[in-house]
């Protein structure tokens, strides 16, 4: 029979004839035979069913060795023996490799016919010893594969004993992590995800049968994906382990780990990176579940070092895992969660947000119900984070533009949601974990690295870095050996101008700039932080000069009468308008100005003033009232203005036997500005002679009084300007004490610009103190901002000009009631009415982004703007000039919007856009419309550039450098920057 079989399979019969023939072969296995004919079938039938040159052949041996098996047990006992089985798997059979499966598909075969049989339990027990020996080797996918479906069959061959058996589980652990699938196609990817499943199967199966082999298991786990070697790396194929861990286990297997001392960092580090890998691998369940619950885990043991590197290491993958449906859901929740408990920064977020818009886009033409869910929780946790990171406005226009027609949660959703995953606190590890190495921007220009809610630094010292002028002059001062202020903005403006990095840490000039009263790593205002820092400057150089002006020996003995001198020079400073320029300090030629305000006696019409010097000018949004009734004589001004607040420089402010300007400061009707940390509260009482003041006291919604106020029309600041130089009527509680009538009397304030400066500070008072609820508000007006500024500078030669430094009591001038009349008057045509019109352009503008000042964003947006503009620029812009208020005010059309387009597109790329770490080009058009596309994002401190000026210095130097570049820097500062510079490109 034997040799009728080998016949067949190798002659060239027709297949139906020779399935007719096998057919009779096996009927005949009823036949009795010799022990030698049994061992002759088994032997042929064994060699064709491991070395079959096909399918059918291989068939054919099966069939006839389970047939002759069957009928022929004994027989067969004999010839499947310990020997035969452990030739197979430790040599193969002939050419066939013991590492084929087809060997284990044999072996099988042939435990099936024998079960019954005694010598059953010999082979059970030779196979509980390969088996282990297998997975040592590290089989093949397809290999363990079928040994796994081996031993599911006959559990009987699994290694027996704790130690075996757990070995056998660490093991065959290791076995998945070297599994790398053999092809690319979806048939291959299938089988090999089905050989996966099959070996995760079976250790489920070991793991509920010894619940003991579980935790080392998961060990083993745990130092496969910790590993540091970078010549290994685990397969993703360990994901399919995870939906067999009991969930219950979570809590203390993730608190184990995160708590054991022995696990480093760089280990956590890895593993938790390898996990996110893990959901990249298909059908596997409950993967985003533990890498969750570890990224909580770290959070609670403060392990935020190793949550930076992962998220910024990771987010990019797992947004990416979001294109494909079957892993979509476990991705998506990774990256909520990621997203959503990285709120110290927006790096994660920014490495993302240029997917976003393909991604959204891709979902829409799908069309499918999953898929127009999934893009409603993406687009939510969208704007939750473009609200929390706002004051990137460029960056998120396109996601804005994509996701328009989506719902939008409100903003009380925003906040519960972001209230809910954050894990960062405010630690000193983070901003270093933050400054990554890349290349400069394509601007050229370098960012500074937010140290822990130091925005409101960065923008001011961008905005101060880009006023050309004033950046030239610190960085041609002679500072060797100096440790002042002034030294460090020095070394700062160096390295922000010749750095090769791009961005850089101001730690030093942080810690010796910032206020004593500001707390570290919490948000602050800028302008507070800005009039601070020019006060800072302007006292240490004036009392360098003074202390240099000194004998060396008369310096210790002389120290009081040398304060008392300093003292006497701010006074001069603030009483003499015509001092020269050398005298004067840097803060004072770049910034600053001067006030004349003038206070008359609407009883007696005897009049004092008094001149200030400036910084920056403090401009508070107007009333509703009081745009209607600016510009009208004083009698007729019913409304007091608000909340204005000149902000003085330190030498004007400090004068001995001053009335203090607060003092007679007046609150009309609105909030209470916050400035400098303090709530300035002022109030009126109704006057029945001069004034209704019946909505003085009234505090009402900032932007209900702003839609009031402007209507359909936008503010500008022209607007403001105006209403801050507009007189205002002093009565009730902040009547004026006049010393000729000698009691208070109702008086009318003016104010006057007299000497302008070279850098216009203007600062919106936007923050405000709400009485009646108790709480800060920011008025979120739209405020267009000219791109050309004209400002009036009153420069008469009338006696009034010339005043001392203090309130003049009881000035008796015959024709004051007459000169004031005349000065009232819009048409009037005397010199005290007719202001020279000084030109400024829009140098910089820093925005806050946020709803208080407690909190928000600060970026700025700056151009290179030098002393001399475009040619015909003062007389293009005739147009903007603050003649009259009331004309002003009350106009309708703006013409300085040609002006502004037409210089914008003259000069394309000169706007920059400075956000921290991040430097971009903008437009100026983009400055104009922030407000309007992002209703947080407001102007709040402007700098104006004083244009066809000199800033009273010689700047017609031999080399030119005040004109085509920044001077030369002293040799040490240029040695340092080069050995960075060196250091950062190694």
């Amino acid at each position: 029979m034997d040799k009728i079989l080998e016949g067949l399979v190798s002659s060239s019969h027709p297949l139906p004839l020779k399935r007719v023939i096998v057919r009779r072969v096996v009927e005949s296995a009823e036949t009795p035979l010799s022990q030698a004919q049994c061992r002759a079938m088994f032997a042929l039938s064994t060699r064709l069913v491991l070395q079959g040159p096909d399918p059918f052949q291989r068939q054919v041996g099966r069939q006839v060795l389970e047939a002759y098996g069957r009928y022929h047990r004994d027989e067969f006992e004999a010839f499947f023996n310990r020997g035969l089985v452990l030739g197979l798997l430790q040599r193969g059979y002939g050419e066939l490799s013991n590492r084929d499966p087809a060997i284990l598909d044999y072996i099988q075969a042939g435990l099936r016919l024998i079960m019954s049989c005694p010598s059953v339990l010999e082979l059970f027990e030779l196979l509980q010893v390969e088996a282990l020996r297998l997975v040592c080797e590290r089989p093949a996918p397809p290999l363990c594969a079928r040994l796994c479906q081996l031993l599911g069959d006959f559990p009987q061959c699994l290694p027996r004993g704790r130690k075996l058996s757990l070995a056998f589980c660490q093991q065959l652990v290791r076995s998945i992590a070297h599994f790398q699938s053999q092809g690319s196609r979806e048939a291959e990817l299938r089988l090999y995800v089905s050989q996966v499943t099959q070996v995760s199967g079976l250790l489920r199966s070991v793991w509920k049968a010894e619940p003991d082999t579980l935790l080392p298991s998961l060990q083993e786990l745990f130092a496969v994906i910790s590993a540091a070697d970078t010549s290994f790396e685990p397969s993703v194929a360990l994901a399919s382990l995870v939906q067999h861990i009991p969930l219950q286990m979570i809590t203390v297997l993730i608190r184990s780990l995160t708590t054991d001392p022995n696990v480093k960092d760089a280990s956590m580090t890895q593993a938790l990176c390898r996990m996110i890998d893990w959901l990249s691998w298909p059908l596997a369940q409950h993967v985003e579940t533990w890498v969750i619950a570890l990224l909580k885990g770290l959070a609670a043991v403060q392990k935020f070092t190793i949550l930076i590197d992962v998220t910024l290491l990771k987010i990019e993958l797992v947004f990416n895992r979001l294109w494909f449906p079957l892993v979509r859901p476990g991705a998506l929740a990774v990256l909520s969660h990621m997203l959503l408990s990285f709120q110290h920064s927006p790096e994660a977020f920014h490495l993302i947000v240029p997917h976003v818009v393909s991604l959204v886009h891709s979902f829409k033409r799908d069309g499918l119900p999953s898929s127009t869910a999934f893009l409603m929780q993406l687009t939510e946790l969208i704007h939750c984070m473009m609200y929390h990171y706002s004051g990137f406005p460029e960056l998120y226009e396109p996601i804005l533009e994509a996701v328009k027609d989506m719902p939008k949660p409100t903003e009380e959703k925003i906040k519960m949601i972001l209230s809910q995953s954050a894990w960062t606190s405010q630690s000193s590890s983070l901003p270093s974990c933050l400054s990554r190495l890349s290349g400069k921007s394509e601007t050229g220009k370098t960012g500074l690295i937010n140290l822990g809610n130091t925005c409101y630094m960065n923008s001011v010292i961008q905005a101060l870095f880009m006023a050309t002028d004033f950046r030239r002059h610190v960085l041609s001062l002679n500072l060797n050996g100096c440790n002042s202020l002034m030294r460090k903005l020095q070394h700062l403006f160096a390295f922000l101008a010749h750095t090769q990095r791009e961005a850089y840490a101001p730690r030093i000039f942080f810690e010796a700039s910032r206020p004593p009263w500001f707390t570290p790593r919490s948000q602050q205002d800028c302008s507070e932080y800005l009039r601070f820092l020019l006060d800072r400057l302007h006292e240490e150089e004036r009392t360098l000069k003074a202390l240099s002006s000194t004998k060396t020996s008369e310096s210790i003995m002389n120290e009081e009468s040398q304060t008392q001198e300093a003292g006497h020079k701010a006074q001069v400073f603030a009483e003499a308008p015509c001092m020269g320029s050398e005298e004067r300090t840097l803060i004072e030629k770049m910034f600053g100005g001067k006030l004349k305000t003038t206070i008359c006696c609407l009883n007696c019409k005897s009049m004092s003033q008094k001149e200030e010097a400036f910084t920056d000018l403090s401009l508070a949004f107007c009333p509703p009232t009081s745009l209607e009734s600016v510009g009208s004589k004083c009698v007729e001004h019913s409304e007091v203005k608000d909340d204005y607040m000149v902000q003085t420089n330190p030498s004007a402010t400090s004068l001995a036997g001053e009335t203090p300007l607060n003092n007679l400061e007046a609150n009309g009707g609105c909030d209470t500005i916050m400035n400098e940390g303090t709530i300035k509260e002022f109030s009126t009482e109704p006057n029945s002679e001069n004034t209704t003041n019946s909505e003085l006291n009234k505090v009402e919604d900032n932007r209900d009084m702003s839609q009031r106020l402007v209507g359909k029309n936008t503010l500008s600041v022209t607007d403001l300007l105006n209403y801050f130089l507009a007189p205002e009527i002093l009565s009730g509680d902040n009547k004026y004490y006049c010393e000729k009538c000698a009691s208070l009397q109702n008086a009318e304030k003016t104010m006057q610009i007299i000497e302008e400066p070279e850098y216009l500070i203007l600062t919106l008072l936007r923050f405000s103190y709400d009485p009646k609820c108790h709480i800060r508000r920011k008025i979120l007006d739209n405020v267009s901002l000219p791109l050309v500024l004209e400002l009036p500078v009153k420069k008469a030669t009338s006696p009034l000009s010339v005043v001392s430094g203090g309130w003049s009591v009881g000035v008796e001038i015959s024709d004051i009631g007459e000169n004031l009349a005349k000065k009232l008057k819009p048409s009037g045509a005397d010199e005290v009415a007719c202001p020279q019109l000084v030109p400024y352009m829009l140098s910089s503008v820093v925005v806050h982004s946020g709803v208080s000042s407690e909190s928000g964003h600060y970026y700025s947006y700056a151009r290179n703007v030098t002393g001399s503009g475009p040619s015909g620029l003062c007389h293009q812009s005739t147009a903007l000039s603050l003649v009259s208020p009331q004309d002003k005010l009350l106009t309708e059309e703006s013409p300085c919007t040609v002006v502004e387009n037409e210089l914008d597109t003259e000069m394309p790329r000169e706007w920059f856009l400075f956000n921290d770490s991040r430097v971009t080009f903008t437009s100026f058009q983009s400055v104009q419309k922030i407000t309007s596309r992002f209703p947080k994002d407001t102007a709040y401190v402007l700098l104006y550039k004083k244009q066809n000026s000199t800033c009273g210095f010689n700047t017609n130097t031999a080399n030119g450098l005040w004109v085509n570049g920044d001077p030369p820097l002293q040799k040490d500062l240029m040695d340092a920057i080069t050995k960075d510079n060196k250091l950062y490109l190694q």
